[in-house]
């Protein structure tokens, strides 16, 4: 059985992109977590230790995501899903998704951007 633990909405300034102006000055991105676990144990005890907490997946996250720059979502993104995975042994796998609401494209778009899954156990 797999449960999830989800944060949406996420708000995150950060300086990744391509452009010379997107890495000097940065922009809002914002990222969407579902977190796959086993819950079973949470849901009986009604004990944090038993369970993932959201306040430090938070700062894990903000910390990957804003701590280095990147080119790339798609490597932003990888940051967030290896400290996840690395900091939280309780989680299986990891879908992340990055919004690029500001992305440099010539066009009327309502969004844009990646989204990737990553396991412990490919």
């Amino acid at each position: 059985m797999t449960d999830t633990i989800f944060v949406t909405g996420l708000s995150i300034h950060a300086r990744h992109g391509v452009l010379d102006h997107e890495t000097e000055v940065g922009q809002r991105f914002v990222i969407d977590l579902e977190l796959y676990t086993d819950l079973s144990e949470p849901s009986r005890s009604d004990r944090l230790v038993d369970t993932v907490s959201y306040a430090d997946v938070v700062a894990t996250t903000t910390a990957a995501f804003k701590n280095t720059n990147y080119k790339l979502l798609e490597r932003a993104a990888g940051a967030v899903a290896d400290a996840i995975l690395s900091n939280f042994p309780r989680i299986r796998a990891v879908k992340i998704t990055v919004h690029k609401p500001h992305a440099p494209i010539a066009a009327i778009f309502d969004d844009v951007g990646i989204m990737l899954t990553r396991s412990r156990h490919p």
